[in-house]
């Protein structure tokens, strides 16, 4: 696909019709909308672009904030060959031929930077296949990317080149973007301000779709400003950005996941309300609002799990969109719900201790003994039946006879906690009393 700033290809008639948003590509780095925290003097590619060295980068951001374009103005500031490759479209032999053509450019005394989009579709004998020619100078690497690099990309990889952020333009960078597009337009667009909010926010921060956007928007005929209703029932509401198998899916979940535990229920649903409005699965929402009563809620509100499960239930019967307000109000109940995480910190501190301690044998006092020679060997020996015990409490020890007691359960003072404390300082006191460790 290409870029919002690519230049057009040198075959194209200089006449014939151009978007836009080819129009309005920069013709240099000080002319990029955005990104001044990379650009910027004190910005990695500032500095580097000041020091006249730079190194192999991967471009990590959403669409449309101007990768592949900052790419090919830094081979214009450096004097480097800029070559393109797509690694959805290109395999082994086109990526030879980009190698030996770097070679004999080198030879000739002229360095290649190659910019390769969707880098992280390369498998990884793919992107391994970089590693020399990045390290003798062949090429000098720029590689964009929409997936998070520490997952997508191999390590070697990672290690030769310097992860660059770009950000989604905010909505100041868009209004920027849409004086200019006026510029080269010549007239206003014809929407009052609340419309021209409503347009920039249909952007989703993406450069490339605003432009798409102002060059429908400028071929109306209109006599009269739009306003917002006008405006959204001429043009189709550009789709929320969100890939269920991408960051944004992990994103937004943990953002909805922060809400609830932080007891913000209007963050929560809005989350919520995100992550259906891109299309997630609702079953996949209904298995991690319970995950979050389980972890974040736990013991401090019994209830909240039985909440979840039911409002799951409710959605399995009524299916979409009606069963998704059960889970709507299952999300609201979780952020209001009392918090703990002590029952999630003990578990997993059991855990832990299980890990250590896997091969100690409990103590032989609480083994049925079915057998005589069982018996003999001292099993259940000792037993105290704690029915039969005053406040139905022995006190006796359960774990490993050379294992030191373990404390892992510490509720909260919240919610029904409150009272599980007190219990279990009730029988840690009886305990102390009755010589149990």
């Amino acid at each position: 696909m290409a870029d919002l700033f690519e230049s057009a290809s040198h075959d194209e008639p200089t006449d014939a019709p151009r978007p836009l948003a080819d129009r309005l590509r920069p013709k240099t780095l000080v002319d990029v909308i955005g990104q001044d925290q990379v650009l910027g003097p004190e910005g990695p590619l500032g500095t580097m672009l000041a020091s006249g060295s730079l190194s192999s980068l991967v471009f990590w951001g959403p669409p449309g904030v101007g990768k592949t374009t900052i790419a090919r103005l830094l081979a214009d500031e450096t004097d480097l060959h800029f070559v393109q490759i797509s690694a959805i479209f290109s395999g082994v032999s086109d990526l030879k031929k980009v190698f030996e053509a770097a070679k004999m450019r080198r030879a000739n005394g002229k360095g290649t930077l190659l910019f390769v989009d969707e880098v992280h579709r390369f498998n990884k004998a793919q992107q391994d296949g970089f590693l020399p020619h990045m390290e003798d100078g062949t090429i000098l690497l720029v590689g964009a990317t929409t997936e998070n690099p520490s997952f997508e990309l191999n390590a070697a990889l990672l290690s030769r080149s310097q992860v660059l952020v770009l950000n989604r333009l905010s909505l100041a960078d868009l209004e920027r973007l849409a004086q200019r597009a006026e510029r080269e337009l010549d007239r206003k667009l014809p929407l009052d301000a609340p419309a021209r909010e409503a347009l920039l926010e249909m952007a989703d921060g993406d450069g490339r779709a605003l432009l798409n956007l102002i060059e429908q928007v400028a071929a109306w005929k209109v006599d009269d400003k739009l306003d917002t209703d006008a405006l959204t029932t001429r043009l189709m509401r550009r789709a929320a950005k969100y890939d269920k198998g991408g960051d944004e899916h992990y994103n937004l979940i943990s953002a909805l996941h922060k809400s609830v535990r932080g007891s913000d229920p209007d963050a929560a649903l809005y989350w919520f309300a995100r992550m259906l409005t891109g299309g997630e699965d609702p079953r996949f929402l209904a298995r991690r609002i319970t995950r979050m009563a389980v972890e974040d809620i736990g013991l401090a509100d019994p209830q909240a799990q039985s909440v979840c499960l039911h409002a799951w239930e409710t959605y399995e019967r009524l299916g979409s969109p009606e069963g998704e307000l059960a889970l709507g109000q299952a999300v609201t109940y979780l952020a209001l719900a009392p918090k703990s995480n002590a029952g999630y910190v003990a578990f997993k501190s059991a855990m832990s201790a299980a890990k250590k301690t896997g091969s100690e044998p409990p103590p032989k006092h609480i083994l049925n003994a079915p057998t005589g020679l069982m018996k003999d060997q001292g099993y259940g020996e000792g037993y105290a039946y704690d029915h039969d015990a005053e406040d139905g409490f022995s006190g006796q020890n359960y774990f490993p006879e050379d294992m030191k007691r373990g404390v892992y359960y510490t509720p909260v003072e919240r919610g029904f906690e409150r009272e599980l404390k007190r219990r279990l300082d009730y029988f840690a006191k009886l305990r102390g009393k009755r010589g149990g460790s």
